[in-house]
């Protein structure tokens, strides 16, 4: 019995004037697809680009190649992706579903990726409170930052709980030796 099959693609609300699809001819593939629903998530309470309000860019905008809002994006999209480590950055800064999600698809240059490597993120996550230095140009507010984190747990109730509960686990496994 042969196969049936009703469409060769299926088409995503856009991005810009571009067409967001699935096709199933083995092009520009990702294996994050469903991360899309994450970008309509940070469309309804804009988490990407409030975070990004929380850093201070000291670089010079004529030769910075990506901006804090897709460094930021780039970051929170992976981690909840289940990337965690900078190290996967240098593979999926080519990632296409990451780059929708980054608002990122054009490079700036012709040599650089769409997204940012390892190295450029390792920077952000870095940067420290206070002067930026020679090697630490983005540094971030942080008391902005712990005011987004309530805000955005406020936001997130009707009103404000009676008791909030942190389970912090702090248990050793010896079994994986001193990894982190």
């Amino acid at each position: 019995m042969q196969t049936h099959c009703i469409s060769d693609q299926l088409e995503f609300e856009g991005f810009d004037a571009r067409k967001v699809v699935a096709g199933f001819d083995g092009g520009a593939i990702t294996s994050d697809a469903g991360a899309l629903l994450l970008r309509h998530a940070d469309g309804a309470i804009g988490l990407f680009d409030r975070v990004a309000a929380c850093f201070i860019d000291h670089r010079d905008p004529d030769c910075t190649v990506h901006s804090v809002q897709t460094l930021v994006g780039q970051r929170i999209a992976a981690i909840a992706l289940g990337y965690e480590d900078v190290d996967d950055h240098d593979t999926l800064r080519h990632d296409p579903v990451l780059a929708l999600l980054s608002e990122s698809l054009t490079p700036k240059r012709s040599d650089c990726g769409v997204l940012a490597g390892k190295s450029t993120l390792n920077r952000l996550e870095h940067g420290r409170a206070g002067e930026p230095t020679r090697y630490h140009k983005i540094r971030y507010d942080k008391e902005a930052m712990e005011a987004l984190f309530v805000g955005l747990f406020l936001e997130a109730h009707d009103k404000p709980p009676g008791e909030i509960v942190l389970d912090l686990d702090a248990t050793d496994d010896p079994l994986h030796g001193q990894q982190e």
